[in-house]
């Protein structure tokens, strides 16, 4: 029975609580992903426990009413001009009136990966629902368990560029590239995003441009569009043709500091029409990308 041990439901409701308090913002939803029962919860703490060791039945129960501990990354409008939007994507029709009250903004490259979030509780893919488990990420696991610490209310989301997927990188030296910290109801200032990343070790994904003049709508649109129109800083190859082709796209965001509910009216994306060329079969097939180094030393 659920209720079987009182005395240890309680003490584990009491320490799921205090996370709950310390949590950004603690998401209660119904989501399918519901934790491996072949696996332990492997957390930054041993507070969410498998329920077969140390009696942890109805804190297993729990963790599965609680789901989630982490609210994911915000969903990233596109640019009205953006060609590469699909039937669930969103569009940022008042983007002018949005940038034009920004003082500077940063176009970054936006890089053909993984979404993943580093946060005290663990390594989260888009879902937040529970750790992410996948092979892709075992090499990032193994990083985060010596930063998990250290981290605090800080949440590093970057591209994990460890799996291939539509884009080769010939040029990386790194596979995971941070691209925005939230710190609880804050999304931190880029220059405070790079030097945090610094601090555990990261690189940031690449900046193409900085731009403070919005006098002329059409001229900011252009400028878009010829960042866009070359190939990625790390270089970048098709995964089909294997012929050289241009970056995925870039992402604009505020370079000052925002709240998290204002993400959509401080951050903008555009991608290039026909980048997904992955498939149902890609998670069996997946293979890893090589460094720049590694390749360097098989030629």
């Amino acid at each position: 029975m659920l209720f079987r041990h009182p005395f240890l439901f309680i003490r584990n409701l009491s320490i799921v609580l205090q996370h709950y308090f310390r949590a950004v913002r603690l998401t209660v939803i119904g989501n399918q992903h519901f934790f491996d029962d072949r696996k332990p919860c492997n957390f930054s703490s041993d507070t969410l426990i498998h329920p077969s060791a140390r009696g942890g039945e109805e804190l297993y129960y729990l963790t599965r009413i609680i789901m989630s501990i982490s609210r994911k990354y915000g969903r990233t409008y596109h640019y009205p001009f953006s060609p590469g939007t699909t039937s669930d994507d969103r569009i940022n029709t008042e983007y002018w009136e949005n940038i034009s009250r920004l003082k500077t903004v940063v176009h970054t490259e936006k890089l053909d990966g993984e979404n993943n979030c580093l946060s005290q509780y663990g390594v989260f893919a888009r879902s937040h629902a529970a750790p992410t488990v996948s092979p892709w990420t075992r090499a990032l696991r193994e990083k985060w368990n010596l930063l998990k610490n250290d981290l605090g209310d800080y949440e590093l989301f970057g591209e994990n560029l460890y799996a291939i997927h539509s884009i080769i990188y010939p040029e990386i030296e790194e596979h995971y590239y941070v691209f925005g910290v939230r710190m609880l109801d804050k999304w931190l200032s880029w220059e405070e995003t790079v030097f945090i990343a610094n601090c555990f070790d990261f690189p940031t994904v690449p900046q193409l441009a900085q731009q403070a003049d919005f006098s002329d709508r059409q001229q900011f649109e252009n400028e878009i569009l010829e960042l866009v129109h070359q190939p990625s800083t790390f270089g970048s190859i098709d995964t089909q043709t294997l012929q050289p082709c241009t970056m995925e796209g870039i992402v604009t965001r505020n370079i000052d500091e925002y709240d998290v509910t204002d993400f959509q009216q401080n951050v903008m994306k555009y991608v290039r029409k026909g980048h997904v060329k992955t498939d149902e079969h890609w998670i069996r097939n997946w293979k890893r990308a090589s460094l720049k180094t590694e390749r360097h030393v098989e030629d």
